[in-house]
């Protein structure tokens, strides 16, 4: 406990205080404990089995809880299976109070709105056609505070703001969770049915079918993964001054495309693609990638193929689809002086307009060994004077108003390498290295091609 950040402490002390007012209301003589207890065992055993076969969450008997009882009873089901469950990290204790206590509230919230707009009355008439519109509010608010909650105790580990961060969560999770709660609304229907609680317990059979397809997801998607940081690990080896650039694309290319309204599943495209888009070094010979001195036109046109080499790279990979044509063109300058194929403004995929001014940023705002990195206000500055003629002002307008409001806080897991004995050139565009020893030159004008933040090797 003494490892934790009081800040920490003082939030999860906040949080279980909060969960204790949504549970001390009515007197204990009040409480249905004939329905409350069979749940709680329920929601324990089936937390414990949905944690570790299928690395998710056990939220029907929750939400059952919360349309049959009273918000204050309801509260306590979810409590002895959060105390009891697998924590994950340390400290153990901590967390299990913690999520106890984000449970507990978001079930009492849930079964105030539902009770609110008369729900509990519809469950006990056995109405499954006015109790939907109830429900649905009361899963949007049990999937609005958990988010809420997660989002804000990810932020200092991801870096990021909790705003955008909750918002993903919850646009991510109100499906699943919508599944959950119409799987809830079933089992409650059926308790206060003739058939009783054992017919309740049917519900769960198809939530088991459900929950091994997710979980044939989150390996696919593990997969996914794997996939990438092997590709990534490639690259910085081969190019190893470049070592946490592709992440850091990745995670501005993400930026943009969130602050642009995209839906999360293009979000993790763009994603992927900024990460990628360079992927394409593996195919060019690597003393070219650390060549000390000016390059022929001959050796700097071999360069100039990595895109090519990285779309051909990603061909067999089904689910980069997207992603491909981002690697291939986001080297293409809106006014056509751009490589490989000198398309112009509309021309160039959307996607790839968005990795082009990603990829620029990091690359000035990034220290290397030849330079220093210049203040995200000068690269704003610099990007903003190129738009139109080289980049798309929409992506640009997008990256300066996401950072100005949120700031520039990059995450990259890459080892960062030791100091080269001989420095890298400095760059002719993002990313790669260029044609002589000397500290970079300031960026020529916007129509003349070959600007250092933009055409890298």
């Amino acid at each position: 406990m003494e490892a934790v950040p009081a800040r920490a402490r003082g939030y999860v002390v906040c949080a279980a205080f909060g969960a204790l007012l949504c549970l001390t209301p009515p007197p204990l003589a009040w409480t249905p404990w004939w329905t409350v207890l069979p749940l709680a065992g329920l929601y324990a055993g089936g937390e414990r089995i949905a944690r570790r076969r299928f690395a998710g969450a056990f939220y029907p008997v929750l939400l059952a809880g919360a349309f049959l009882l009273p918000p204050s009873a309801a509260a306590l089901v979810p409590l002895p299976g959060a105390l009891c469950s697998p924590a994950g990290q340390r400290p153990f204790p901590l967390r299990r109070i913690r999520r106890a206590a984000h449970l507990a509230t978001a079930v009492w919230a849930a079964a105030w709105v539902h009770r609110a707009l008369g729900g509990g009355d519809a469950v006990v008439d056995s109405n499954l056609a006015a109790a939907l519109a109830p429900t649905g509010a009361a899963v949007f608010v049990f999937c609005l505070l958990l988010a809420a909650s997660d989002g804000r105790m990810s932020a200092p580990a991801e870096r990021l703001p909790p705003r955008p961060l909750t918002r993903g969560l919850f646009l991510r999770s109100l499906a699943p969770v919508g599944v959950h709660g119409l799987a809830g609304l079933m089992m409650a229907l059926l308790w206060r049915s003739p058939y009783g609680p054992v017919a309740a317990l049917l519900v769960l059979f198809p939530m088991g079918v459900s929950w091994w397809v997710f979980a044939q997801y989150h390996q696919e998607r593990t997969a996914h993964q794997a996939t990438i940081r092997a590709l990534v690990q490639a690259v910085d080896i081969k190019d190893g001054y470049t070592r946490g650039h592709s992440e850091r694309v990745g995670q501005a290319s993400m930026m943009i495309a969130r602050e642009l309204g995209m839906d999360e599943r293009r979000v993790e495209t763009l994603r992927f693609a900024g990460i990628l888009h360079d992927v394409g070094k593996l195919g060019v010979p690597t003393r070219l990638l650390r060549k000390n001195g000016p390059l022929t036109p001959e050796e700097r046109r071999v360069i100039e193929l990595h895109p090519e080499y990285g779309h051909e790279i990603t061909r067999g990979i089904a689910f980069l689809r997207e992603a491909r044509s981002a690697i291939l063109h986001h080297h293409e300058r809106m006014d056509g002086n751009g490589y490989p194929y000198g398309l112009t403004g509309a021309q160039i995929p959307e996607s790839a307009r968005v990795v082009a001014v990603a990829d620029a940023f990091d690359a000035m705002t990034s220290t290397r060994s030849y330079s220093r990195a210049r203040p995200v206000e000068a690269a704003l500055e610099e990007l903003n004077r190129c738009a139109g003629a080289h980049f798309d002002p929409r992506m640009v307008s997008a990256l300066t108003d996401v950072i100005t409001r949120e700031g520039w806080r990059p995450v990259v897991t890459a080892d960062t390498p030791h100091p080269p004995q001989q420095p890298s050139p400095p760059s002719s565009a993002a990313g790669t290295p260029a044609t002589t020893t000397t500290p970079p030159a300031p960026v020529p004008s916007p129509g003349r091609p070959g600007a250092p933040h933009a055409e890298p090797r």
